[in-house]
This record gives structure tokens, sequence and C-alpha cells, in this order.
């Protein structure tokens, strides 16, 4: 479900800029990699600096992914062998238990991401001379991120379990679950 429609303006406004965050950095890398293995290839140089861009770049729409994925509620979940084995009042239950535990890993990711930056922070990059840290930086950050993301989505999904007669949801024209109510 594509929880987006149902969060306050904040986070929508959130979710829109980790999107076109996500689009820079795509576009930026693809760039990247391209100009630099053309001039590899054509003129037998490349853009040293280039690498590290990339990799920073990597690590921060990997994280960004993850919140935008969050807010889309398109993480991969297995829901056939519960749905075969567990009533629904159990799967419920089963539910929050499971949202529970990915709230406390997410904090766990948090604290030691946190820790790793700052313990890094001093370190420099070879060519450009950023602080490490700040590559590290992109996991608590993309995290907390995912972690608001995620709350919201638990506290929609209590007050209004899947299979609760509720608003009719609009559907896409294939069937998909936009998540807008209508």
């Amino acid at each position: 479900m594509d929880y987006r429609a149902t969060y306050p303006l904040v986070l929508q406004v959130l979710s829109r800029l980790i999107d076109l965050c996500l689009v820079l950095g795509g576009l930026s890398i693809v760039t990247l990699v391209f100009v630099n293995a053309t001039l590899r290839g054509a003129a037998g140089f490349d853009l040293a600096w280039s690498l590290e861009v990339t990799a920073f770049l990597l690590l921060w729409t990997t994280f960004l992914g993850c919140a935008a994925a969050i807010a889309r509620g398109a993480h991969m979940r297995v829901t056939e062998i519960v749905e075969l084995f567990f009533p629904a009042k159990v799967q419920h239950f089963l539910s929050i238990a499971i949202n529970l535990v990915v709230l406390v890993t997410m904090v766990s990711l948090i604290v030691e991401g946190y820790s790793i930056s700052t313990h890094t922070w001093a370190q420099k990059t070879t060519v450009l001379y950023w602080p490490v840290g700040f590559l590290y930086a992109s996991m608590p950050v993309g995290i907390a991120l995912s972690l608001i993301f995620h709350v919201f989505n638990m506290l929609h999904d209590w007050r209004s379990p899947p299979g609760r007669n509720g608003p009719p949801i609009a559907h896409h024209v294939d069937g998909a679950d936009t998540g807008a109510v209508v």
C-alpha cells in the first residue's frame, strides 16, 4: 500500500524532496560513470574525483531509497504463509510484532551509524578531502527518514488494519493499490 496519500503535508513534501534527491542522485551517478568511462576509453585518462563522488552518491541514494520505499509501502513482504496458517486476529498481532522489531532494528542502525559517522568524521577522502564520516552519515540519516515514515505507516495500520471496512482505496487501471483514499 502506498501510504503517501495518508501522510500530513509535511511528510508528503519530505517524500517528494527525497524523490527529487533520488532522481538527481541517480542521474548524476549515470552521467559521472558514463563520462568517466568515455574519457578512459577515448582519451586514456579518467577523473579521479568522479569515483569518490559516485561512491558518495551511491550510498546516499541507497539509504534515501530505503526511505522512499517505506513511504510507498514497497519493501518486500511475504504474507502468503501467514495468511494461509493464521486467522486475521493473529495476523494483526503478528504485523504489530514485526513492525516493532523493524522499529527497534532501525533505532539500533541509527545509533550505530551515528557512532561510525562521528568516529570517522576526522578522516578525509584521498582526492576530494571530504570527511569520510559524511559517507557513513548516509546510513543514520536515511534510516532516520525511514523510521519517520515507518512510524506513520505503523500508526495508520493500527488505526485501520487491512480487512477492516474503511474508505475505499483508489486503484490504478491495472488494479494496483495507489493508497489514495477516495
